[in-house]
């Protein structure tokens, strides 16, 4: 799942953003390992630099980040399960609520205790941030994007790197 959540936080199009900053604090008291990246624009433009512009799949990426105002990864591990709970979950939760964020995707797990979960902020119908939650018994990542979002490029993207094959339905 962690290579899912990395992989969808490298999709999205240049627009002037700001960078979600959620309060994370209640999580951050309880981990026992803790994972902060935050990635500004120059930082990202310094990565893309080593995508092969001629390799297909290589510059499709490149394309994709090329814009991206901030990119922000946070993991936190805990040494047992349950030292999380889900008011903690809910209080991420409750920070991506309409009107601005609806939640996109839901998956969840009852055999895995996993969930995971899409959130996409809209604002006079452009899609300017994503942020992606996702839970399980020893561990909880969020990751954000703030920038205007190409859904039809993530699509694109999709069944390369490792994405699982998305489809959006026709209109």
């Amino acid at each position: 799942m962690r290579s899912l959540v990395l992989l969808l936080a490298a999709v999205g199009v240049s627009l002037p953003a700001q960078p979600l900053k959620l309060d994370l604090t209640r999580l951050e008291a309880k981990a026992s390992d803790k994972v902060n990246i935050s990635l500004n624009r120059g930082t990202l433009q310094l990565a893309s630099a080593f995508l092969d512009g001629k390799d297909a799949e290589e510059a499709q990426a490149k394309k994709l980040i090329e814009g991206i105002d901030t990119l922000d990864v946070r993991n936190f591990e805990f040494k047992t399960p349950g030292v999380w709970t889900q008011a903690d979950l809910d209080g991420v939760r409750n920070q991506l609520r309409p009107p601005e964020w609806s939640r996109l995707v839901g998956y969840s797990s009852t055999e895995d205790g996993e969930t995971a979960e899409v959130y996409v902020r809209q604002v006079k119908h452009k899609t300017l941030g994503i942020a992606v939650v996702t839970a399980e018994a020893k561990e909880l990542t969020v990751v954000s994007i703030a920038g205007q979002i190409d859904l039809d490029s993530l699509t694109e993207l999709s069944g390369h790197f490792g994405v699982p094959k998305l489809e959006r339905k026709q209109k």
